[in-house]
């Protein structure tokens, strides 16, 4: 009680002897859980974003970006930041669709397959993500594509009816609700577990980015990856309103500067990860493909089915 007294007295001393328009600047910390690996092109960019927000506050606000759900586990992290646990965190944003549907509007099959579809979708449907996630004391910081989404498995696939019983890897619910259609088993695993669960039979297939079959190493436990854009998924950054409302003006200001040009950057990381990823796969003996006709068919009826019931 002494030491903070003694605290309180030298901080207003300090005051009286500025000026009576002074104000004392009180550096902050910020803890910010993401989901993926400190090498993934999307830890990366986020840790560029805190070193610019420390750059251009001048060390006014610090944060501290925590990889690999080390800190908060995936499907934790939206309630940490919405509870004041974490003032930020990242996270796939289909992942929230049992919230509200609008949320998986980009994991709907083959609706946005190409960098610039996906752009027009964001834009179309930013502002109304916007709006649902500030009814729970979220602020919008930045959104960040995956690369188009390929089809992976440990077996070759033709048309389709290869996946028949197979367990697919899900991670959201239009991944569960594509694996049934394509008659497989969905099974949720998270990155971190794709691995192992591939190397004891726990899943035979996925759909999911060149990125993140590079950086789990997808040649150790699976043989063919099949470039079929089915779509564009995002993560999105979000920080609640209350720690942003903490921030004086200036410093407020200067994160959402950050955070456009994490976004801008994001995006542009993301298409060359689509390129150097996808060579990755075949330089490391994985069997790179085009899908077949009859593959393309069978998917795209998937995905006419699954946007019919999205509408």
């Amino acid at each position: 009680m002494t030491i903070r007294l003694t605290a309180l007295a030298l901080a207003g001393a300090a005051l009286l002897a500025a000026g009576p328009a002074a104000t004392i600047a009180v550096a902050q910390t910020w803890d910010m859980p993401v989901p993926y690996g400190d090498t993934n092109f999307h830890t990366v960019n986020h840790m560029a974003f805190a070193e610019d927000v420390a750059e251009a506050t001048g060390g006014a606000l610090t944060i501290t970006v925590h990889p690999a759900g080390s800190l908060f586990k995936h499907p934790e992290i939206k309630n940490a930041v919405r509870s004041g646990q974490v003032p930020i965190g990242e996270f796939l944003l289909s992942r929230l669709s049992n919230e509200n549907a609008l949320y998986e509007i980009d994991s709907v099959p083959f609706l946005a397959t190409s960098y610039e579809a996906a752009e027009k979708l964001w834009n179309a449907s930013k502002p109304k993500i916007e709006e649902l996630l500030s009814e729970e004391g979220l602020t919008v910081l930045y959104a960040v594509p995956w690369p188009p989404q390929g089809l992976y498995a440990d077996r070759a696939v033709a048309d389709g009816s290869e996946l028949g019983g197979a367990k697919f890897r899900a991670y959201n619910t239009a991944t569960e609700r594509l694996a049934s259609l394509m008659g497989a088993v969905p099974t949720q695993v998270e990155v971190p577990d794709l691995a192992q669960a591939f190397s004891t039979g726990r899943v035979n297939a996925m759909i999911t980015s060149p990125s993140t079959g590079a950086n789990t190493k997808a040649w150790d436990y699976l043989s063919h990856y099949y470039d079929v854009r089915g779509w564009m998924p995002k993560n999105i950054v979000v920080a609640s309103v209350r720690a942003l409302r903490s921030l004086d003006e200036e410093t407020r200001a200067k994160v959402l500067e950050a955070a456009a040009a994490a976004e801008a950057r994001g995006w542009a990381a993301s298409r060359e990860e689509t390129t150097s990823k996808t060579a990755m796969l075949s330089e490391n003996g994985i069997t790179v493909s085009e899908p077949s006709a009859e593959l393309t068919a069978k998917l795209k009826e998937v995905g006419a089915t699954m946007s019919a019931e999205w509408l």
